[in-house]
């Protein structure tokens, strides 16, 4: 069927509700419209579904939630998981709970048992219900950090992180077969309720989650002697992390916690932000308004579904707020976990640092002063949940500390995706610590610079909506693999990594070698002198990132190199 033929099926089957065909006869003459809502099916990546909310079936709505469950449930049912059951929770997004509470009952649909949290939780605390239920999946309703118009549904399996090989694969197969939405099943929730389907997390199971946060504090002592002194200042940026956080911070003894009141309930309009993105400088305006306000030490914003962490601290040389990118808060945090458990003879025996190949560098210098396994995976959390698994599978290291550079970390093994809360509750003490030497984040920061070099990393993105965009994208890695360049700002390039080839080849030799990771449509160039950088299409937007590091003898010769870098490869 043409899209057009698609359109006037919606707009005149009484399938869908009236609601959605109001929505779509409204837009006759707006052609281009039709044609973007309806020109194909909203896919369904590897992490799951992500898209703009309206009617249509390029577009977030209960009609594609429902036709994605289906495919997971008949996966799931393939896999004799129906006993096992489904955890579900959803953030704060304008849709959230309707599209959470439809994935349940198209799953209790096909005899399939879910546990819907009652209400807004962060991502985090979802995987580590899947594991604590013992469920064979999960899933969450949640765009993370996108604009306000997105919203998403992502999917775990039984270990708590996202779904990687073989089942992403095989329930995207799934999920391509369901072509008609008369293969689709759902049900009336008092039905489901009443043949006992469908189950409801409350708040006791909070508790259980803050339990397995405390339990990560290393010297609980020093948040006491320093948390008098220190003031936090902390948005949720309208999403998830408001009450997790403060509690968290309140029961480890941080009493002097500021919470942007303008930021402070969930609103999935995102009223105060146009990107509600702690990497997005323009979110952080009334966050740095409150700390100046109370002299804050340290500034902290979770994005909606709590899973990422944005930093600011104070430079006391100028008394200005300086920014920290992911790679420099989960540094941070790393180098403190693993100082501090080898001076109290607490880390594990073969111990692991786990990072995304387009993480710091820095993580490896660390790595190596404290004796420590880098394992580098490819981007993505799942990536690093994964070892987890693994290493506790076949006994090879003990997971110690995951991070990635888009404001993602994980202290524990309690939960197997990013925790923001988490995050939060670490560098809190990490703060205290170095207050405790008269120390603020910055000068311990500017101390990891001269111990280990400045390393110094950015980010560049191009978004190409729209029909031809996704072409346009892999016409542009297409050229990168068949024309790599031989020099890029100023450094040689040694070798490229293809990931998708499985190959890394040595530019000067010729030689080849298997990357030893698996199969990604990822371009990775090493080059001399610590520099490296990376392009690959985005898994869940429709967009190219190119990736970027350095290391450099300053923080001044850093960011030359950096932009010098950026510069060439974005041309």
């Amino acid at each position: 069927m043409s899209y057009r033929e698609i359109y006037e099926k919606w707009c005149t089957d009484e399938y869908f509700d009236e609601e959605t065909r109001k929505e779509l006869k409204a837009l006759e003459g707006n052609e281009a419209e039709i044609e973007d809502r309806f020109y194909r099916q909203l896919e369904f990546g590897t992490g799951g579904l992500r898209g703009v909310i309206g009617a249509g079936t390029n577009r977030m709505n209960i009609y594609t939630v429902r036709q994605a469950t289906q495919g997971l449930a008949n996966y799931i049912l393939s896999q004799g998981g129906q006993e096992k059951g489904v955890a579900i929770a959803h953030d704060s997004r304008r849709m959230s709970p309707e599209f959470a509470r439809e994935a349940a009952l198209c799953l209790n649909a096909n005899g399939i048992k879910t546990y819907l949290f009652e209400s807004l939780r962060p991502t985090p605390e979802l995987s580590f219900a899947v594991r604590h239920f013992g469920c064979i999946s999960g899933i969450v309703i949640t765009a993370s950090h996108n604009p306000r118009e997105y919203n998403g549904y992502k999917v775990y399996w039984e270990d708590g992180a996202q779904i990687t090989p073989p089942h992403d694969k095989n329930i995207l197969a799934e999920v391509a077969r369901v072509t008609d939405f008369g293969q689709v099943k759902t049900m009336e929730e008092d039905d489901a309720r009443a043949a006992g389907l469908f189950g409801v997390i409350g708040t006791d199971f909070d508790e259980l989650y803050l339990e397995q946060l405390k339990k990560q504090s290393i010297h609980p002592e020093i948040i006491r002697e320093a948390a008098r002194d220190m003031k936090i200042v902390y948005t949720p940026l309208h999403g998830t992390g408001n009450i997790p956080v403060r509690r968290v911070l309140k029961e480890l003894g941080f009493d002097k916690v500021y919470v942007v009141n303008e930021q402070k309930y969930p609103d999935g309009s995102f009223p105060t932000v146009a990107y509600p993105n702690p990497e997005d400088e323009k979110a952080w305006t009334l966050a740095l308004k409150l700390a100046k306000e109370v002299d804050a030490n340290i500034v902290l914003a979770t994005d909606p579904d709590a899973d990422r962490l944005g930093v600011y601290a104070k430079d006391t040389k100028t008394g200005e707020y300086v920014s920290f990118t992911g790679n420099m808060s989960g540094m941070l945090i790393a180098e403190y976990i693993l100082r501090e458990k080898t001076k109290t003879g607490t880390m594990p025996e073969n111990p692991a640092l786990v990072e995304t190949i387009v993480t710091t560098d820095m993580a490896k210098a660390i790595a190596k002063d404290y004796n420590v396994a880098l394992i580098e995976v490819l981007t993505g959390f799942k990536y690093i949940g994964e070892q987890i698994k693994l290493f506790e599978q076949n006994n090879s290291h003990h997971y110690v500390f995951g991070l990635e550079e888009s404001y993602g970390c994980l202290a524990g093994t309690y939960a197997r995706d990013k925790d923001a809360c988490v995050a939060v509750m670490m560098l809190c003490e990490v703060a205290a610590y170095y207050k405790l030497q008269g120390k603020t984040l910055w000068d311990a920061m500017v101390d990891m610079y001269e111990k280990y070099g400045y390393y110094k990393e950015g980010l560049s993105t191009l978004t190409l909506k729209g029909i031809d965009g996704a072409q346009q994208i892999q016409e542009m890695m297409s050229n990168f693999r068949s024309n790599p360049p031989k020099e890029l700002g100023g450094f040689k390039v040694l070798a490229l990594r293809d990931y998708k080839e499985d190959v890394r080849k040595d530019m000067e030799t010729g030689e080849t070698a298997p990357t030893g990771l698996p199969s990604s449509n990822v371009l990775y160039y090493e080059l001399e002198n610590n520099a490296w950088c990376c392009v690959r299409p985005s898994g869940t937007e429709p967009k190219i990132k190119f990736y970027f590091g350095v290391k450099g003898d300053s923080l001044e010769d850093a960011e030359a190199k950096l932009e010098n870098l950026k510069k060439a490869m974005t041309e």
